[in-house]
């Protein structure tokens, strides 16, 4: 799977000048990684995003936003959202502050030998 740069190139202007941000190619896409954790992404002309399992239901119901189902089966914490759901740059940027949000308490993934 690709991703679509123009997309990317939205997320990065989003993201803005923050000094923390990291990028890495990875599951077929282009993932941003905060503070060493994965916060968000671009898979196609989705926007991936981790966030709060807390806000996962409420979150399902927006514009856009469907499960993240990348291994076939959901995986909570984690929504895809489609271009629907990310056309403006407010909602853009809605989607991009909840996985900030939830990126202060995130745990970062144990790191493989």
């Amino acid at each position: 799977m690709a991703y679509s740069e123009s997309f990317a190139e939205k997320v990065r202007e989003a993201l803005g000048k923050r000094k923390d941000v990291a990028e890495k190619k990875m599951m077929g896409g282009l993932t941003f990684m905060v503070n060493s954790k994965m916060c968000a992404g671009v898979l196609k002309d989705d926007l991936m995003v981790r966030l709060n399992p807390d806000v996962y239901e409420t979150a399902l119901k927006k514009k856009g936003c469907r499960p993240m189902d990348f291994t076939g089966k959901p995986m909570k914490g984690f929504v895809f959202v489609g271009p629907k759901g990310t056309a403006s740059k407010k909602d853009l940027k809605y989607w991009l502050d909840l996985a900030l949000d939830f990126n202060k308490r995130a745990k970062a993934s144990k790191k493989r030998t």
